[in-house]
Formats: structure tokens, sequence, C-alpha cells
């Protein structure tokens, strides 16, 4: 199953990661395959997710209320990078 990666410039890495913690509950509605994994380094965040569905995961990244937690989380919109993770490399 394909994991999306999401990286984004943020206003302010702790005050964002402060405020993503509060959205368990959206993050419910997501579909998701466990928990997300995140990281800040400075100004950028990133989640790792597993959808269950990529492209209706892909499309919740466009509902409002994604929109708005985002925005609460001070994320810089334009700066928004979505990978998905679907080719491993075998060593």
């Amino acid at each position: 199953m394909p994991r999306v990666l999401v990286v984004a410039q943020v206003e302010d890495g702790a005050k964002w990661e402060a405020s993503f913690r509060t959205h368990g509950d959206l993050f419910k509605t997501y579909g998701l395959k466990g928990p997300a994994e995140y990281g800040v380094s400075g100004n950028t965040a990133a989640v790792c997710v597993e959808p269950e569905n990529v492209q209706a995961f892909l499309q919740t990244l466009r509902d409002q209320a994604t929109a708005d937690a985002m925005k609460a989380d001070g994320v810089k919109r334009e700066t928004v990078n979505v990978l998905v993770l679907d080719k491993q490399l075998k060593f």
C-alpha cells in the first residue's frame, strides 16, 4: 500500500506542531491505516500517512476542513508538496 508524504513551509515550527497535534478527529476521517508520522525542522513540516485509498485521501487535501486546519497550523499553502510513495528500492 503506498504512503503519502506531505511537506510544507510553516510560519512557526513549534506553533505548527502544537496545532497539528489537535487534529486527531480530522485525521480519523481520512481513512488511514495507522498513525500519521510527522516531523518538523525549523519552518519545514512533513507528514507521512498510509491511506486505504490514495485518491480519496488526495481529495481530502482539497477539502475545506483540511484547508481550515492548515490555516490554523500556519501552513503556507502555496508551499505544500504532496508525494505518493508508490515505489521501492530493494537492496
